[in-house]
């Protein structure tokens, strides 16, 4: 493996020019200083509740989320290639999704196996011909970026379904504007303040016809949910309703949510809810958390649901490896950001190859998510390995694998001081009528040395993402 991609430092361990300023200040600032301010930083995020599960920590399953003062900065030159290439993933990825529940063509042309796509667990075939607002299927989009140590960007996942991890984002960005306000006085930082307001726009741009002024609503699944402060921090950023299924309903074919001040008319729903749980008249039977006659209203263009259902079948791991080929069929371009070279274990010779190699690769469940359900090869027992290869043989088709990439690193203050940690990037992308990018996103960062799993739930931590205007 090559030796991983120093954010802040150039081989010869000098600075990189954009993080001239903030090496600046962290040399000349005292080190009771900056402790300090990560105390105050925690104590402040523990006063407004970000909390998020991590499974199998004697402590319990709720704790604070980790977050790092030293900012991952992106020079502007870097970040125009990225948005570019996000930009072109995303509407290649919402042509794909708008073709599969509408004439199949790519499918009818060999450039993707239909049956990858028709009897994919996340394909949807209620919405099979369904003409839908926008023509947009994922409204909110977060594509998942990892460097590795030759410097060259890699998208390691797109998400299409329910791209959480927004919320952090804006806090990260309150949180460093307060404790290094000089640092922003110095130099120009894209603002990522404006997300609530252009998620609403993007949300009331894809409103069902002839409504002027559409009444947007976020669907939660309640407090229990570990993303539960995301969700009312969104709704009250946006100035919307919070709701669960239990406060909406259907009559004729319209959506209600009943309010203080009687029952309103509901045109938008940005839902975090997975599919089988929307209708229970439509999905599962079972599920309290929907809303019985949902779709019916969806199917009649009577209400928006974003992100739209069945948009899972656009980022399962097993049609990830098509993607490119996304670009090239609906776009005529070349993909600007590269995928991780993918073994898909449903065919033969790629098995064969990754079953022989298993020490060395990292493989992942298609459906798979958070970091679970998956093997990194270097990093495990000989045991755990040989479990794993049992699980591949009884089922193929459910698992992908890849090289295992040197993640790049960036300072990170643990335990024993400053030190290099790896890390990731999870832009976000709103998709309406017009296409908006993030500036930056979300940085997430793997706290345990030598781990390259960044996920929240896996115990990793964030930190603010720079994009320098100038």
């Amino acid at each position: 493996m090559r030796p991983a991609y120093d954010e802040m430092h150039d081989p010869t361990g000098a600075v990189r020019a954009h993080y001239g300023v903030f090496n600046d200040w962290l040399q000349r600032t005292p080190g009771d200083e900056i402790a300090h301010k990560r105390r105050e930083a925690e104590v402040s995020f523990h006063r407004v509740g970000i909390t998020f599960s991590v499974y199998g920590e004697e402590s319990g399953n709720e704790r604070l989320i980790p977050f790092d003062i030293v900012p991952r900065i992106l020079p502007a030159p870097e970040w125009k290639m990225l948005e570019a290439g996000l930009r072109q993933r995303v509407h290649a990825l919402n042509l794909f999704l708008g073709d599969v529940y509408g004439e199949q063509r790519i499918l009818r042309d060999g450039r993707i196996p239909p049956a990858l796509v028709l009897a994919n667990s996340e394909y949807r075939k209620e919405m099979q011909g369904l003409k839908i607002a926008c023509d947009t299927y994922s409204h909110v989009s977060g594509i998942d970026l990892v460097r590795a140590g030759d410097g060259e960007y890699y998208v390691l996942e797109d998400n299409l379904r329910v791209a959480s991890g927004v919320s952090y984002m804006l806090e990260n960005r309150r949180m460093m504007a307060r404790l290094t306000p000089e640092l922003f006085a110095r130099q120009q930082i894209a603002p990522v303040e404006r997300y609530p307001d252009a998620l609403l726009d993007v949300l009331r741009q894809c409103a069902p016809a002839n409504i002027d002024n559409p009444v947007v609503a976020v669907l939660t699944p309640g407090a229990a949910n570990s993303a539960y402060f995301e969700h009312a921090f969104l709704a009250q950023q946006m100035g919307v309703e919070l709701v669960e299924g239990a406060d909406l309903f259907v009559q004729h074919d319209m959506v209600y949510a009943q309010t203080t001040r009687g029952a309103q008319r509901v045109h938008v729903i940005y839902r975090r809810i997975n599919d089988d749980y929307l209708d229970p008249t439509v999905f599962r039977p079972d599920s309290m958390l929907g809303v019985p006659g949902l779709f019916d209203a969806y199917r009649a263009g009577n209400v928006t649901l974003a992100n739209a259902p069945g948009t899972g079948v656009g980022d399962d791991k097993s049609v990830y490896p098509f993607v490119p080929e996304m670009i090239r069929y609906y776009l005529s371009e070349e993909p600007i950001l590269h995928n991780v070279p993918t073994w898909q274990l449903r065919n033969p010779d790629d098995l064969k190859y990754v079953l022989e190699h298993l020490p060395e690769l990292v493989v992942k469940e298609v459906h798979g998510a958070g970091g679970y359900g998956m093997l990194v090869g270097p990093a495990s027992t000989r045991a755990e390995i040989e479990e794993f290869r049992a699980r591949i043989l009884a089922d193929p088709g459910n698992y992908i694998a890849q090289p295992t990439l040197s993640l790049s690193t960036c300072p990170t203050f643990v335990e024993s001081g400053l030190a290099p940690r790896h890390i990731d990037l999870r832009p976000y992308v709103l998709s309406g009528r017009r296409i908006h990018v993030v500036p930056g996103g979300l940085t997430r960062v793997a706290l345990r040395e030598g781990s390259l799993v960044v996920n929240s739930s896996q115990g990793g931590g964030t930190k603010d993402t720079w994009v320098m205007e100038a």
